[in-house]
């Protein structure tokens, strides 16, 4: 029989290239996509096991995600990892339109379709797993990372709502993996390595955050928090007024607030 076959998203760096490792591990054939090179990374995915195909493409557009699913070829796809996302800091009324618009396409609309897509034949035929990257920031007004933010309060909202609407699809598995902070690339793509948050030499490794994600959609949850100091802000986040909540969003991603 062929091997499980598993997208991820996302994939050339971070949380997704650990991902996409375990998928490896666990004896998945492999389809990688994300908006940057993947240089040594299909090295580093296919060394654990598996095929690894891999795709440069932009999921922020229909048209991406329509090329991904025609890479795959009409296979039976058995896990999604759906983590490609963009961020973007500064102050809002200074950021490009182009810029902000790019951070909703990728993280709302791309996801939403490829969710789409994807769970609609696994929902039909009562079988598959879906991982999606949200995260505690969407808990949180983000000051001077307004839309960033509020794009994740968008996913995590999403994502609990479809599992209600296919919780008779019992044989499905969607599940919301909500980090903190995280040591990769993503603070620099974002012009944020001037703040206090892009600088904190205390942010979660990528690896254990995605293996807190894979154990969570292995087992069937729906929603895992990865990090105890992240479990702990998204608890007070649900008892604190947005006023406090953006003030001090803005001490850690305001620009000039990095350490020395």
């Amino acid at each position: 029989m062929a091997n499980k076959f598993a997208i991820v998203t996302g994939a050339s760096s971070g949380i997704g290239l650990e991902l996409a490792k375990l998928a490896a591990q666990d004896g998945y054939d492999l389809l990688v996509a994300a908006d940057t090179s993947f240089a040594n990374a299909e090295s580093e995915i296919s060394a654990n096991g598996g095929s690894v195909e891999t795709l440069e493409v932009d999921l922020s557009t229909f048209e991406g995600v329509d090329r991904l699913l025609d890479v795959a070829a009409g296979r039976q796809i058995d896990l999604l990892c759906a983590n490609a996302g963009h961020g973007l800091g500064r102050a809002f009324l200074d950021q490009d339109a182009a810029e902000w618009r790019h951070v909703v396409d990728t993280n709302i609309t791309g996801t939403t379709y490829l969710l789409q897509r994807v769970l609609t034949p696994m929902v039909a035929r009562n079988d598959g797993k879906v991982l999606v990257t949200g995260s505690i920031a969407g808990y949180i007004p983000g000051s001077f990372q307004a839309v960033y933010n509020g794009s994740k309060a968008f996913v995590d909202s999403f994502v609990a709502a479809i599992q209600n609407e296919i919780k008779d699809a019992d044989g499905v598995t969607l599940t919301n993996l909500m980090p903190g902070p995280v040591e990769t690339e993503f603070f620099e793509r974002g012009d944020m390595m001037d703040t206090s948050v892009g600088t904190d030499p205390n942010k979660s490794d990528p690896a254990d955050v995605a293996k807190d994600g894979w154990d969570a959609v292995m087992g069937g949850k729906a929603s895992v928090v990865s990090g105890w100091k992240n479990k702990v802000q998204s608890a007070i986040a649900n008892v604190t007024p947005n006023a406090v909540l953006a003030e001090q969003h803005r001490h850690m991603a305001e620009p000039g607030t990095a350490k020395e």
